[in-house]
């Protein structure tokens, strides 16, 4: 029994398996036909979609074929249209030209008849100046080539005048535009430097209260002026001078000291040895003061600061040296302004021009006790005490012993001269002013034409008077030229020379 049942229920549970197997293989088959139905559908339904789609772009293409079509036509139609304004417009410039080419054929064919009658009138025109040429040698006594070298004189005559107009032109354009920023740059520097027209200078003459002072200066047998000059180092001179008598000496620091020391004894009124020697040493102590104080003084005036203490008292010390009769220290100050003004003007460097131009005659100081060029001399210094190699170089260039190579040693180069050479700046001997105004006037004497000359303002200015049928305008202006240009090479003169020359014509008629 129990058997049976398993059997049977073994068959049920084979039977089932078979009857799902086959329910699912048909229910699969099922699915299958469907999914295929539908994908039928789909790609019916694309193609229904694809050949709408096409139409429609067949369409669209079809239109803009049209439009493009149309658009084509209308910008043909403008083409044409302007082709043909084109030919229009070429088609009467052609018979334009063609009027033109009329024209000019009958100006040619006028042209061509005049320069006919043209050949003709000039066969006509030589043949009489030929003929005139003949009558006039014949009448003047002078063949062709007598009357061209004659021409040719007055034509060169009449070049030479227009050329001396012409060089007096350029060179007054050159003058005024070459050198007006040099001419600037001074005119301010020396108008905005303030010196006095004749500087200071050294006294070495002592006014005395009475003749009798002589001989109490002289002492007994002489003891007195022999322990004063063993002491200061001087001669002293008692001459027949009233009431003065003379310091003589090489060194001016030593002349002052003598001098005060001299001073001294006849306020006081004792003179000995032991005095003097006492008088002596207090006037050493004044100068060396002064010195210290005007050394320092110019320092300040100059704005120029940090000087060896040595090369301050050096400074000190121009203040008893002079120079053509111009007081050397004074005449440092006025360079050291007149550098650092031209200085500023350039643009250079203004403190280093100031330094140099206060210390380029330092030299001066001590040039009685070492040999050589005073520029030389103070060049060495300032090396020696350690000033800066560009404010050596233009002392020791200030007078050209040294080629200057900076722009600061030129200024002070320039700042000397002009300092020096400025009116009432320096004392000249009498036979140097006497020998420059003869020099001038022998000078510009020497020129063919020139009628008579005369020096003026101490030789600063020649007048020269020319005869005026041999010298006209314009030479006279080349003749002023070529004398300043003589003037500067073979003269040597403080400051400048004008030249001026006079063309004076006179007609005389006596009346009987």
């Amino acid at each position: 029994m129990n058997m049976a049942g398993l059997a049977v229920a073994v068959l049920m549970l084979v039977l089932g398996a078979a009857g799902g197997f086959l329910l699912r293989k048909y229910l699969g088959e099922m699915k299958i036909d469907s999914a295929e139905a539908q994908a039928k559908k789909l790609i019916e339904d694309a193609k229904k979609d694809a050949e709408a789609k096409k139409r429609e772009a067949i369409v669209e293409a079809k239109d803009e074929v049209h439009q493009l079509r149309k658009e084509a036509e209308r910008e043909n139609k403008e083409r044409r249209q302007d082709i043909t304004q084109l030919e229009k417009r070429l088609a009467h410039r052609e018979e334009t030209l063609d009027g033109r080419a009329k024209n000019l054929d009958d100006k040619e064919r006028a042209l061509q008849g005049q320069s006919a009658d043209i050949a003709k009138a000039k066969e006509e025109v030589e043949a009489l100046a030929l003929e005139q040429r003949r009558a006039l040698e014949q009448a003047a006594n002078l063949t062709a080539t007598e009357a061209r070298e004659q021409l040719l004189k007055q034509v060169e005559q009449e070049i030479k005048h227009e050329a001396a107009v012409l060089i007096r032109e350029i060179e007054g354009r050159a003058r005024e535009e070459g050198d007006k920023r040099a001419r600037n740059v001074v005119a301010l520097a020396i108008q905005r430097c303030a010196a006095d027209h004749v500087a200071e200078t050294t006294v070495s003459v002592v006014p005395l209260p009475g003749d009798e002072m002589k001989g109490r200066i002289i002492g007994r047998e002489g003891r007195n002026i022999r322990a004063f000059e063993t002491l200061t180092g001087i001669n002293l001179i008692i001459d027949d001078t009233p009431e003065a008598v003379i310091l003589s000496s090489f060194d001016p620091v030593r002349r002052e000291v003598a001098r005060l020391t001299l001073e001294k004894l006849i306020a006081d009124g004792r003179i000995h040895p032991a005095r003097i020697e006492e008088m002596f040493n207090k006037s050493q102590e004044e100068v060396d003061a002064q010195i210290r104080e005007t050394g320092e003084q110019a320092t300040l005036d100059a704005d120029v600061h940090g000087l060896h203490p040595e090369l301050v008292r050096v400074l000190g010390r121009l203040r008893f040296r002079t120079s053509y009769g111009q007081n050397v220290l004074k005449h440092s100050l006025e360079v050291a302004h007149l550098a650092a003004m031209m200085a500023a003007e350039i643009g250079s460097d203004v403190r280093l021009a100031k330094r140099a131009g206060l210390m380029h005659d330092v030299g001066k100081a001590i040039d009685h006790e070492v040999e050589g060029p005073h520029a030389v001399i103070g060049g060495d210094l300032a090396k020696r005490l350690h000033e800066a190699p560009e404010v050596c170089h233009a002392i020791e260039a200030h007078h050209g012993d040294v080629e200057p190579s900076t722009i600061e040693a030129v200024l002070v180069q320039a700042a000397d001269a002009v300092s020096a050479a400025r009116p009432g700046a320096r004392r000249e001997t009498l036979e140097s002013y006497i020998k420059r105004p003869e020099n001038l006037e022998r000078l510009a004497e020497s020129y063919d034409g020139v009628d008579k000359s005369y020096a003026m303002q101490a030789g600063r200015e020649i007048r020269v008077m020319v005869k005026p049928e041999q010298i006209d305008d314009a030479q006279s202006c080349m003749l002023a030229r070529d004398i300043a240009h003589k003037i500067e090479e073979e003269l040597e003169y403080p400051g400048q020379i004008k030249v001026t020359v006079i063309r004076e014509q006179r007609a005389i008629e006596y009346a009987k």
